[in-house]
């Protein structure tokens, strides 16, 4: 099993937020979602503090102890947010405060630096929203939907109703998850026809780093792969005095 949690326990992460392509709302469930992978010790966000469309981040911003990055934009039209938070990512990446990444935005500008990023060797997630172009979501170890982040209604509307919703609000349409499960199952899969679930996590985010149960509807991997019964059979195991569970495809 591939496990990375003694490494994640360490990490130290700069959360770096371009404040034209996020939400006030969600920095609380972002915070807590960069959580999951490491320390966040450096928290700061970028944009023009001088137009009225930022003044909605105050509060957030007290809140969750988060530098505001003043950058002025020098041309209409042009948005000089990004040249300030890649030069900042840039001295901190040199500067070595920090095992990780955590980049706020679903701006396709930021793709080159998450690559440079991880040609380093270092960690970077990015977070953004459902429309966030594919380069920028694979240049990432791993990226997280902001529509994720968001409580799903318990109540859910009738299928052609709930789809016309989800396509106006930029949720994803349904979709399926079989493809990217049997491909983490074929690379995970050891000599007995068994796969770690674990492992198998390990590998979709390889395969898809935006992939996540919860845009299939689900809290848990071994919750999504519960729905593939027709698909794959589960088992647990004890190791170590832990369950670990395992997952087989039937024939």
């Amino acid at each position: 099993m591939i496990d990375q949690t003694s490494d994640t326990n360490r990490r130290k992460i700069a959360i770096l937020i371009d404040g034209d392509n996020a939400q006030p709302s969600l920095v609380g469930p972002i915070l807590t979602e960069a959580a999951k992978y490491g320390t966040v010790t450096i928290r700061r966000i970028y944009g023009d503090w001088t137009t009225s469309n930022m003044g909605g981040w105050k509060d957030a911003l007290n809140n969750h102890a988060i530098q505001p990055i003043q950058q002025f934009r020098y041309t209409i039209g042009k948005n000089a947010t990004d040249s300030a938070m890649i030069i900042d990512a840039m001295d901190i990446l040199h500067g070595g405060h920090v095992e990780g990444f955590c980049l706020v935005s679903s701006d396709s500008d930021y793709t080159r630096l998450a690559t440079r990023i991880r040609e380093l060797g270092v960690f970077v997630m990015g977070i953004g929203k459902q429309k966030t172009p594919k380069a920028f979501v694979n240049a990432c170890n791993l990226f997280i939907y902001t529509e994720n982040l968001v409580p799903r209604q318990p109540q859910r509307p009738a299928r052609r109703d709930r789809q016309r919703t989800e396509a106006k609000n930029g949720l994803p349409k349904e979709v399926d998850a079989t493809p990217l499960l049997r491909g983490a199952y074929e690379m995970a899969m050891q000599e007995d026809g068994w796969a770690n679930l674990g492992t198998m996590g390990f590998y979709l985010r390889q395969l898809d780093p935006g992939f996540d149960p919860r845009t299939y509807g689900f809290k848990q991997l071994s919750q999504l792969i519960k729905k593939q019964a027709s698909l794959f059979e589960m088992r647990t195991q004890e190791e170590s005095g832990q369950n670990s569970i395992y997952v087989r495809l039937k024939e």
